[in-house]
């Protein structure tokens, strides 16, 4: 990930609604949920909603696929790990066992077929 893409990605995670989408989709796992789901969920508006969903597929953090008459919406795993990556790659100034613990976080969760961290 280049600079450019993070803060692209950085800004549409700097609001409330998007933030929390993302993280209810990381959860969902690979099967992802539909908008008007996620529209409940968050107590908005499906319009609301479609506009955030709209902010984070434009970012790359998630993607959708149509099933039957339902757009299913689903983070961006390669795209959310980047991320982070991006955030770590010059980790703690050539002291790598400091950012240890961080890292070990963010490889913790690779999605499995339940949708469950390993």
């Amino acid at each position: 990930m280049n600079e450019r893409q993070a803060l692209v990605s950085f800004g549409a995670l700097s609001q409330q609604t998007r933030l929390q989408i993302v993280r209810m989709l990381v959860i969902a796992g690979p099967t992802g949920m539909p908008a008007g789901v996620i529209a409940e969920s968050l107590e908005v508006s499906p319009s609301n909603v479609s506009f955030h969903l709209k902010e984070l597929e434009r970012a790359g953090l998630i993607t959708q696929q149509r099933e039957s008459r339902s757009i299913i919406y689903s983070a961006d795993y390669e795209a959310l790990g980047s991320l982070v990556r991006f955030l770590m790659e010059d980790c703690c100034g050539g002291h790598p066992e400091i950012c240890a613990p961080a890292a070990a976080v963010a490889a913790c969760c690779a999605p499995i077929a339940e949708g469950k961290c390993q």
